[in-house]
């Protein structure tokens, strides 16, 4: 068996983006940016005011205090400034360009209007509540690098770089092929000994929070012919293809077998972790395979701590692998040493709460953590108070 970093390594090495294409701002949403975004024009454009208040030189402001100045002409968004007169302030608003002549604004709060003058009690300072041309980015500086995963953050930066589309790493497709002659859709009229099919609705779930597309297939029942069959149709066309069930070693294990016999060439299938220890990962021509296990929550652990990261690559993401954290645990865990373990638990602060039920079939404790706490594979477990290291979920 190989260990968890040790399968890492082999599943996430010398993996390449599909490729690219043209989009929208507004499609691009998680994308991943296949671009360098350069500013072509300074951000701002212009030296503008960053609060309601008075524009002005503060070169005029000699002698004690208090100064009395008369108000001339006004800066408002969406019109040029003015240009300021000697001797005098400018009334001006927020994001309105500085008229040429002044120095700094002082905020409204801190002047007191007398008529058609301005009354100030303290000497303003050059450049304050000023925002400077290209004060964020110099012409030909790096707004956003190649690689970058877009949120809404970055899209609002893109349009502020005045683009309308971008180039982005096209979608990885990612087929999802469950296996099982007890599976049965949800909702759909029980049987004896079914269970509704819950693995195929969580993992494509996943893949679409990685801005990726997946594509669930039929489900693929314990019959040798009938699961070849399904394993080509679901190769064709993918980049990474999800098997769930039937990669371990019983009687009616189909999945290993018909990997092979639709052209797979796997590298491994045990990994050294609890859940999750019958993981295949291969590859037929240039897709990837992973065979995660079939009860629930091994199959969103083991997708979520590899599958998660390969889909990133595949999509051009520069920031695959999710970053540990430290926290303490309420309460002692335990494990037999042999495997490393990732545990289900709640963190609250710098605490993290392990959940009682810990079972690899219990996909409630699964809907109802938001991470995972690791047990290295040499220990025993943990005491109440202990600094472990947690994962935390949503950035898996």
């Amino acid at each position: 068996m190989l260990t968890f970093e040790e399968a890492r390594e082999r599943i996430l090495g010398g993996v390449e983006p599909p490729g690219t294409e043209r989009t929208t701002l507004d499609a691009a949403l998680f994308r991943v940016l296949a671009e360098q975004l350069l500013a072509v024009t300074p951000m701002p454009a212009f030296d503008y005011s960053a609060m309601d208040g008075y524009a002005v030189a503060t070169a005029g402001f000699t002698g004690a205090g208090p100064w009395v100045l008369p108000v001339s002409g006004e800066s408002r968004t969406g019109a040029a400034a003015p240009r300021l007169e000697a001797g005098t302030v400018c009334r001006i608003f927020t994001g309105a360009a500085l008229p040429a002549g002044a120095d700094a604004v002082v905020m409204q709060e801190d002047v007191v209007r007398e008529g058609d003058s301005a009354r100030f009690t303290e000497r303003p300072g050059a450049g304050s509540h000023v925002r400077r041309r290209g004060e964020d980015l110099d012409v030909g500086a790096v707004g956003l690098d190649a690689g970058t995963r877009l949120g809404p953050a970055q899209i609002g930066l893109a349009a502020s770089m005045d683009r309308a589309e971008l180039t982005v790493y096209r979608k990885p497709r990612v087929s999802i092929l469950c296996t099982g002659d007890e599976l049965r859709a949800p909702g759909s009229p029980a049987r004896a000994d079914s269970i509704p099919e819950s693995n195929g609705h969580t993992l494509a779930a996943m893949v679409r929070t990685l801005g990726a597309e997946p594509r669930l297939m039929p489900y693929a029942p314990d019959e040798p012919a009938a699961t070849i069959a399904a394993v080509r149709d679901a190769l064709e066309g993918a980049d990474l293809l999800l098997t769930v069930g039937g990669v371990s070693v019983g009687d009616h294990d189909r999945v290993r077998p018909a990997l092979e016999a639709a052209g797979a060439v796997l590298d491994f299938w045990k990994v050294k972790i609890r859940p999750g220890k019958p993981l295949a990962f291969g590859r037929a021509g240039q897709t990837r395979i992973l065979g995660l296990p079939g009860n629930p929550v091994s199959a969103q652990i083991t997708f979520a701590l590899f599958g998660a990261p390969l889909v990133r690559l595949l999509g051009g993401d520069r920031r695959a692998l999710p970053s540990f954290r430290l926290a303490r645990l309420t309460n002692a865990v335990q494990q037999k040493p042999g495997r490393m373990s990732f545990l289900r638990g709640t963190l609250d602060g710098d605490r993290v709460n392990p959940l009682p039920n810990q079972a690899s079939g219990a996909p409630t404790s699964m809907a109802w953590a938001d991470c995972l706490l690791v047990v290295p594979a040499d220990s025993e477990g943990f005491a109440a108070g202990d600094e472990v290291r947690v994962l935390a979920l949503a950035e898996l």
